[in-house]
């Protein structure tokens, strides 16, 4: 979709494409995504595109949130949330769900409901459930409104890592050993649920790491070094998700690619390397985004990796049929093979994430990423493709 084909008055200059960012949600990713908004809402091209901040509160309500981006991001260690953004306690955003009509509704209880005019494609820079993983996107499609991102189906994959494995070793791509509990099995037998992760232990050695299957940010990820911190790291993990993945150490660096769609398909950015950070056990939640641990962009590899690499995140992309972006996460072990440790389909954001800092690396700013994420959606149609 071009601006000249945007709905207009006769007589009328065509009007900007109308992008509708939607942040926060009901993870425990919420606080990250509103920083991530912040940096978008900064970098977006305001000459280009009319710009409608949506924020999702922790409830779930949609609300109509200030366009004030220096107030969404991280303050003495604490991350902001939707409910500092609101314009009203009470009121909610309503999307569209017939096709025909893009049409953003304003709704307060007692008051005539106000119409905010039409969206051209939504920006979800959602994290984790609810938002990252499947469910907006299934609703957008319903709506017949083009979004930033992977769609219904890729989106699923790139959340469950359980899932995101099982589709990457079909497509013949190198993973490591993992388990996984599902909420059945540790509902009827918790002690063979135990008994199955420490058989895993027995196998692949000590550590281990115990993960939410469908959380990101590092959130409720916890190294267990022996069978003594296993039922503490189950809990942690069990807080974010009841489904758990359990997953053998793989001793080597680890190494991260940005992919792209470009107008010719997906393409690869030069990686980055996650050095030990000294003051953390691994790369962390609080080593990411409260202390800034940085990454080396771009990772020191032989031309050789560094190909591999970029050629294995395409695939990755491709195998997941993803869409707009992917950041691809991988371990390169000490025998020198690569290993995909998982992908993200909507990766932090933030001005000091590593998805957009290899891309600066690569030759694409900030904004020229953003503008180029919100036109790829705006190519795409909605449903089947």
């Amino acid at each position: 979709m071009s601006t000249e084909n945007l709905p207009q008055s006769p007589g009328q200059t065509p009007r900007k494409p109308r992008v509708a960012i939607v942040f926060g949600g009901r993870s425990s990713e919420h606080g990250i995504s509103v920083v991530t908004a912040g940096a978008v809402l900064r970098a977006i091209d305001r000459t280009k595109y009319d710009v409608l901040p949506i924020g999702i509160t922790q409830d779930g309500r949609w609300a109509l949130t200030a366009d004030e981006p220096e107030r969404m991001a991280i303050a003495d260690r604490r991350q902001p949330n939707v409910e500092q953004l609101t314009e009203s306690e009470e009121g909610g955003v309503i999307l569209p769900v017939d096709p025909s009509n893009r049409e953003v509704v304003y709704s307060e209880p007692g008051s005539v409901p106000k119409a905010l005019g039409e969206v051209d494609v939504v920006f979800p820079v959602l994290h984790g459930p609810y938002g990252e993983d499947g469910t907006l996107q299934g609703l957008l499609e319903l709506s017949g409104v083009p979004y930033v991102g992977s769609g219904v189906l890729a989106s699923a994959v790139g959340q469950d890592k359980e899932y995101m494995k099982r589709v990457f070793t079909s497509f013949g791509l190198p993973v490591g050993p993992y388990t996984v509990i599902r909420p059945r099995e540790w509902e009827l037998d918790e002690a063979g649920a135990r008994r199955k992760i420490v058989d895993f232990a027995g196998e692949h050695g000590w550590p281990l790491f115990v993960k939410p299957a469908r959380a990101g940010s590092s959130i409720g990820i916890t190294k267990v070094d022996d069978l003594g911190g296993l039922d503490e790291a189950i809990v942690a993990a069990q807080q974010h998700d009841p489904k758990i993945i359990v997953e053998a150490l793989l001793r080597g660096r680890e190494i991260e690619c940005g992919v792209l769609e470009f107008e010719d398909g997906p393409r690869a950015s030069v990686p980055a390397e996650i050095p030990p950070v000294q003051s953390h056990e691994f790369y962390d939640f609080e080593a990411k985004y409260i202390d800034s641990a940085p990454g080396i962009v771009p990772a020191p590899l032989t031309d050789e990796q560094t190909a591999e690499v970029r050629r294995l995140a395409v695939a990755a992309f491709e195998a997941a049929s993803c869409e707009g972006l992917v950041r691809a996460d991988f371990f390169l072990t000490e025998d020198g093979e690569f290993v995909i440790n998982e992908i993200n389909t909507m990766p932090g954001f933030t001005p000091i994430s590593m998805y957009p800092r290899m891309w600066q690396e690569s030759g694409v700013s900030y904004p020229e990423l953003v503008d180029r994420l919100v036109q790829a959606a705006l190519r795409r149609s909605t449903g089947l493709r």
